[in-house]
This record gives structure tokens, sequence and C-alpha cells, in this order.
């Protein structure tokens, strides 16, 4: 347990970033866990995986896709219980983790595809902004690079841990041009640089079809608004939070006020959310594996794609 507190710390202090990543790791967290458990029965070892599911589960309120990714290997662990030794359950983990590993990689080559497609053709230019760091986002740009397809790129620098620059030089290291600006300037880049498509990523998806992603995605939602720039969400539908239609509400994580300044002086309250909601109003197209639609069709998608996650 202490090897998992430790790894769970990781997650939860932003040392690992990026919703795929998140899920990603924390499931191997679990399937290390489990490699390391001695249980006397089959019991016992499932209250301690669930014990471990929660304690992943905690280290970042707004991660459907590491919540599904849990929930669909307990789910499968479930379903064979009565035939489970206890000593083979660790193996019984990592098959099911690799299976979830091959559906999240799946997804993002697929939505790659399928994102690029909304590029025009070769030798006509293209403006593109983005904001945050979303490897969703970056796989629809270097499948579109892949593809000879001729844009440059506007992302935000994204207060207050800069994931903005991650995104540019990964973009820069694949020859694409970027062009990098303060979160402030979102506005001004949209009308100065004639941007024809705003690409963001997300972090979860309600049965509302309201995406939550980093703060600041609502601003740039207003901006593609008030400038008539068709504005998209990159995500697998694995982000979507099945909790959410039945009425549990998704909560915006506050983090550490230190990020933003410190040593502040006394008497300063400092606020710090990570996340915003955007309205479906804002949206014109979920990008996902399963095509392109409207947000709010996200629960029947999901229900048809990932029925044993429902």
């Amino acid at each position: 347990m202490k090897q998992l507190l430790i790894d769970a710390e990781r997650i939860r202090s932003l040392e690992i970033q990026g919703a795929s990543n998140v899920a990603i790791n924390a499931i191997d967290f679990l399937s290390n866990y489990a490699t390391r458990l001695k249980c006397e029965n089959v019991k016992v070892c499932f209250e301690k995986l669930y014990e471990a599911q929660e304690i992943l589960i905690n280290t970042r309120p707004t991660e459907p896709a590491m919540k599904n990714g849990l929930k669909f290997i307990m789910n499968k662990l479930e379903q064979e219980k009565d035939s489970i030794i206890a000593e083979y359950i660790s193996d019984i983990i990592e098959k099911y983790k690799n299976v979830y590993l091959n559906i999240l990689q799946s997804s993002k080559k697929r939505i790659a595809e399928i994102g690029a497609r909304r590029f025009p053709l070769q030798g006509q230019k293209f403006v593109v902004m983005t904001h945050c760091h979303s490897s969703l986002v970056s796989g629809i740009l270097l499948e579109a690079k892949k593809q000879e397809k001729d844009f440059k790129v506007i992302n935000t620098e994204t207060q207050p841990r800069l994931q903005g620059r991650k995104t540019s030089q990964e973009l820069l290291n694949a020859g694409i041009e970027i062009i990098h600006v303060v979160d402030s300037a979102m506005r001004w880049a949209v009308k100065h640089y004639q941007v024809d498509i705003i690409i963001i990523g997300a972090d979860s998806i309600t049965s509302e079809g309201t995406i939550i992603n980093k703060i600041g995605s609502r601003l740039l939602a207003l901006v593609a608004h008030e400038e008539h720039v068709p504005f998209y969400v990159a995500s697998p539908l694995l982000k979507y939070n099945p909790e959410t239609n039945l009425g549990i509400l998704e909560t915006i994580e506050m983090r550490d006020p230190k990020e933003i300044w410190e040593d502040p002086p006394e008497g300063i309250t400092i606020l710090n959310p990570a996340f915003e909601t955007v309205s479906r109003r804002y949206i014109d197209g979920l990008i996902t594996e399963a095509g392109i639609f409207a947000s709010s069709h996200v629960p029947n998608y999901f229900a048809k794609t990932y029925p044993e996650m429902v």
C-alpha cells in the first residue's frame, strides 16, 4: 500500500499530466499493486483492490477516463469472481489492463484520422488554434502534418502551469509552424490571425453534453462564438462520466494557490480552479472515435460503443 500511495501522489501532484496519461498510469499502478498483494483469499483481495481503486480515483476528481478504466478492470474481475484463484488475480488484472490500453490507443488513432479530415486539402492555408495540452489534439495536428496539409497553429501558454509550452515544443519538433500567446491574448489572436478552426481537448464530458477542460476553455469558446469560428472538442468517449446521467455533478478541482503566487502577502485570498465548463451550445462538434457529432449525443454513443462500461 505504501508504494501505491507514492504512485497516487504522482497523479495528485500533477507530475503525471493529461487525461489519457493519468488513465494509463492509474490502471498501471493498480496492476502493479495487485502483483504485490498477498491475500489469504479472494474476498480479502477484492477488498484491498477496491480500496486501491478508491485511492486512485480520489487523486483527480475530474478524470473519467481514469475512473472508467479502473471500473472496467474491476467489473471484469467481478464477472470472473467465482472462478478466480487469489494468486492469479494480478494476471487477470494485467490482461484487462492491456485490453483497456488497446481501447485507448485505438480510439486516439481513430480520432486523429477523423479530426484531420476537418483540415482542407493541400495548397489551402489554414489557421488552427488550441488551448493547454491535449494528446488528442496534438494527434490530430500531427496526422494533418503527416498528410502534408498546409496549416499553422496558435496556442496559449495556459497559466498557471504553462502546459501550452508542451504543446508548442511537441508541434515545433514535428516541423509545424507555431505561434505562442498569453491566455489573455486569445481574442486578439483569433481576430489578428483570422483563425479558421479551434480545437481543444476535454477532461470530462457530462450527460448533458457539457465538457470540462482546462480553465480558459470557456473564454476561448466565447471568443469563437463571437467571431463565428468553428469550435470543436477532441475527446474519446471514455471521458464521458456515466454518473452524471444519475444526477451526480462533476466537481471542479481547486489546486494549490502556490501555483499562482508562491509567497503572497497576508490577507489575500487566492483561488486556483483547474478546470471550467463549456456548454454544448458553444460546441460545433465533438470529435470522437465514433465520429463527429453534437456533444449532447455522447450518452447514446458511449452506450453503443462501450456497453460493458455502462
